[in-house]
């Protein structure tokens, strides 16, 4: 009788075991599952999954949506521009380069603030120093982030599909996108929105 207890106890604790490791296996796969979906909806940030330039659509300062298509069979030149930096003069000539060639360039200007913190400003401050200071009308973008982990996928694409991958360096660098949506080239900081190059290139 004793024999017959113990055996139908152990009986009951493999029992036990099993359940509990079926219950654990059933939870991993949930756990899994619920991993894959937080991915998913990770990657679903809007643009993030682009391929196409004429995909993204951002909003400007004064919270007006631009959809990208609109530039189609149009150059573009993307500026990341500042408001305390030794390059900001340079708004002068990108709203000269988008007064005099407007009909050749779209002239974007995207403020971040991911180098040297020069651009501290809300939206309002730094589209109100805009016009204040420069009497910019070309189209300026709600604050992104141009570089790091936090990187707009606007940016993320861009050097993605620039031609060497390249990525600002610091305020004020350029990508030039062509009238197929190509990036076809990048300018550092230091090379003026009404310099030579810079025109050569939109002019091809």
């Amino acid at each position: 009788m004793i024999k017959t207890s113990t055996f139908l106890m152990q009986v009951a604790a493999l029992m036990g075991l099993l359940t509990a490791f079926i219950a654990c296996q059933d939870g991993v796969g949930k756990t899994l599952t619920t991993t894959e979906t937080m991915t998913t909806e990770t990657n679903a940030t809007p643009n993030a999954q682009n391929s196409d330039f004429y995909g993204f659509q951002l909003k400007t300062l004064d919270g007006k949506n631009v959809d990208f298509s609109q530039y189609k069979g149009r150059k573009v030149l993307l500026v990341n521009t500042a408001s305390e930096c030794g390059y900001t003069p340079q708004y002068a000539e990108l709203q000269q380069l988008h007064e005099q060639h407007g009909d050749e360039v779209v002239v974007l200007g995207f403020p971040a603030n991911n180098f040297g913190g020069q651009e501290p400003g809300s939206n309002q401050e730094i589209a109100a120093f805009c016009q204040k200071n420069y009497g910019v009308t070309f189209p300026i973008f709600e604050k992104i982030s141009v570089v790091g982990e936090d990187k707009h996928p606007l940016y993320v694409w861009l050097q993605q599909h620039s031609p060497n991958q390249e990525e600002p360096s610091w305020n004020f660098c350029k990508y030039l996108v062509n009238e197929d949506g190509q990036v076809v080239a990048f300018f550092p900081s230091k090379a003026k929105p009404m310099g030579e190059e810079l025109l050569a290139a939109i002019k091809k």
